[in-house]
């Protein structure tokens, strides 16, 4: 049945090429400017997502398809190589002009603390990878740990358009093989092979974004059925023959369900699923529509010269505001643009567009010298590229130097918490010396054990199996140390590791952001709950030595410090199966991101050095515990290691505290391992 189907009777060999009609059609490019109007105004003014992505997803399928269909019905040759570069080295100047510009603002504006995801985000834009390298950091509890987004965030969009670019004329040009090979209807072809692209990334797309939505947002896989989709509808236009006034009625509910989409649904947490039908079906509504020819369509506006000539410069304008929006917040200090902040972005963004669309985009896409032989074309695409990679390359080179320039001093000039040791021996450290980490670095300063849980402390549980990481001592181990908990568990493992390696303790993990190691029936959500019960099974079976948690939760830039809760609970039951217990104080949290305040202000300035009492009790939550002699519970205060002279600095020894807000650097965990062992030591009597 279906090769019947697809089957074409054969056509005359001597048949002449159909001349090329003009597929130019002004309503879509006015329900283009349409649609980057709604990114924009939704990012800048309301701080939401908006539906309009999906839509630029579908028309760039759509128009894509008609190019290739026509190819083949004019018996033109699909000529992939010279499509691709023909197509890239039109889209390369605008982006190259932003990330460009990006780097300088960054490089002027923009704290040092992110200088180093700025140049990762940098290479990923240019070279359309954006989105993995976004997906790679979504599952990272911590990547996501930062008081503003990426400038270049917005490439994520562009990148699954370069990916699917490249794969899209390469299925056209397969079916077109079969199609004449087996002489087979092209269209119904195409039509079978990219309804069943369809399907399977819808269903992969919806069942994705209910495992894991913030990987899914940005997976090229999980996107495929919007592109597929508006090559459908390409295909299936021709045929559908439809009333003027059902025209007219498609396109009003087409663009009323697309402008409304942003409003109604909370598109960021529930996309790419099934919800984002709404606006691509909605734009297919409008596209199916038409042109009406009549004064009530819809279309007649979409039509208009000032919507058709912003669709011309739409594509400017998306690459424009996102950064526009990202660094006036960042110099500004502020969270959200208002009305009038927003408008200026806004306007400012368009400027912009029309500029690079006019001086930059159109020159280079009406140059003729790359267009007659492809190695032209490609020398055209690697001088675009370069234009990006020289400041990139530089910036990143200057980084790596100073880097390399301040771990070489290490030891003599950064100290961190052992300067704060009476018994210490070195000169103080000069105040002119870099901090470490690079505060490029910073973001990046997450400890970790030595690789994932083998042998017997691989978890039974699947579910743990992901979070379970380990550090193994040279010989027989002479104890098993577990840490348990959540980010702030982790973070002392940077001290934990020398002390283990010191002692020859086999000292593992099992952690998950945003959940507090808790008893039964007390996490903070489902997801968490379910992950404990996890765990307490875990300990059961594998049965350590010793467990290390957090015992105490502060609260940013304020005292009201309290024990963990369940903690006393929780830490009878693990007494009560003979495990030792090490409860560590949590650290102080600022509503404020303290490395950002330190690179703008200095170290020494008062905003960096807040008061201790402003931030944690001055009676630890441990004391009724404390009090109550738990044999095999062993209470460790680290704060004198923290705060010092009455204020909790974000510099100590010449080397940052805290990589953000609340959690402590990976290099000043580490400073702080001696004085960790000595006390540890000192409260268990471990040998």
């Amino acid at each position: 049945m279906m090769s019947r189907a697809l089957s074409a009777p054969p056509r005359p060999s001597q048949a002449a090429p159909s001349p090329r009609k003009s597929t130019f059609r002004p309503e879509i490019q006015g329900l283009r400017s349409l649609a980057v109007l709604m990114v924009v105004t939704y990012h800048v003014w309301f701080g939401r997502v908006s539906g309009g992505v999906d839509v630029f997803l579908l028309i760039s399928a759509f128009l894509m398809t008609l190019q290739f269909v026509s190819k083949f019905d004019q018996k033109r040759p699909m000529g992939l190589f010279r499509h691709w570069l023909h197509l890239f080295r039109r889209l390369l100047p605008a982006a190259v002009t932003v990330i460009v510009a990006v780097v300088v603002a960054s490089y002027l504006f923009l704290p040092r603390t992110r200088w180093l995801d700025i140049i990762d985000q940098g290479w990923a834009s240019l070279f359309y990878i954006q989105n993995r390298l976004l997906q790679a950091e979504a599952v990272d509890y911590y990547a996501m740990d930062h008081s503003l987004a990426s400038p270049l965030q917005h490439f994520w969009s562009l990148s699954i358009q370069g990916q699917v670019f490249i794969l899209w004329p390469i299925i056209f040009a397969a079916c077109a093989w079969v199609s004449r090979r087996y002489v087979l209807y092209y269209r119904r072809l195409l039509t079978f092979v990219f309804g069943a692209v369809f399907v399977v990334s819808l269903a992969y797309s919806i069942f994705f974004t209910v495992v894991n939505q913030s990987q899914a947002y940005f997976d090229t896989g999980a996107r495929l059925w919007e592109f597929a989709l508006g090559t459908m509808v390409a295909l299936f236009l021709p045929g559908l023959k439809l009333s003027q006034n059902v025209r007219i009625a498609l396109g009003w509910f087409g663009v009323v369900a697309m402008l409304s989409c942003g409003i109604l649904l909370n598109v960021e947490a529930a996309f790419p699923g099934i919800a984002a039908l709404w606006p691509t079906l909605a734009a297919a509504a409008v596209i199916a529509a038409g042109q009406t020819g009549s004064r009530f369509g819809v279309d007649r506006i979409l039509s208009s010269r000032f919507l058709v000539r912003l669709g011309d410069n739409s594509y400017a304008l998306y690459l424009w505001h996102w950064p526009l929006l990202v660094i006036g917040l960042s110099v500004s200090g502020k969270d959200h643009a208002g009305w009038l902040s927003g408008s200026v972005i806004i306007g400012t963004a368009l400027l912009l567009a029309f500029l690079t669309t006019r001086f930059i985009e159109k020159p280079w896409r009406e140059w003729k010298w790359p267009e007659v032989r492809r190695r032209r074309a490609a020398i055209a695409i690697v001088a675009a590229l370069s234009v990006a990679i020289i400041p990139l390359s530089g910036w990143q080179l200057q980084v790596e130097s100073e880097r390399r320039e301040a771990q070489s001093q290490a030891w003599v000039n950064n100290p961190g918490a052992r300067v704060l040791d009476p018994t210490f021996l070195g000169d103080e450290p000069a105040d002119e010396a870099t901090l470490l980490p690079a505060a490029a670095d910073l973001s990046k300063d997450w400890v970790t054990l030595d690789g994932a849980c083998t042998d017997e402390l691989v978890p039974a549980s699947k579910a743990l199996r992901g979070a379970c990481s380990e550090q193994r001592p040279s010989g027989i181990p002479t104890r098993s140390v577990l840490v348990l908990g959540d980010s702030h568990a982790q973070q002392w493992s940077g001290a934990l590791k020398s002390v283990a390696k010191a002692n020859n303790w086999l000292l593992y993990s099992i952690l998950k952001g945003g959940c507090k190691v808790t008893p039964e029936g007390m996490a903070s959500n489902a997801e968490c709950e379910e992950f404990n019960a996890e765990v307490r099974e875990e300990v059961t079976r594998q049965r350590p030595d010793a467990i290390v948690a957090i015992g105490t939760a502060a609260v940013p830039s304020g005292p009201g410090e309290e024990l963990t809760p369940g903690f006393r609970l929780q830490v009878g039951s693990w007494l009560d199966s003979d495990f030792d217990v090490v409860a560590l104080r949590d650290n102080p949290r600022f509503s404020f991101n303290m490395a950002e305040c330190v690179v703008r202000q200095g170290p020494e300035s008062s905003s960096c050095r807040p008061p201790v009492e402003d931030n944690l009790r001055a009676d630890s939550p441990f004391g009724p515990m404390a009090g109550e002699e738990l044999p095999g519970l062993h209470l460790v205060d680290m704060t004198d290691r923290l705060c010092t002279d009455g204020v909790c600095p974000g510099v100590i020894g010449n080397v940052f505290v805290y990589l953000d807000d609340n959690h402590l650097s990976a290099t000043y965990a580490a400073s702080m391992a001696e004085e960790l062992g000595r006390r540890i030591i000192a409260s268990t009597g471990w040998q």
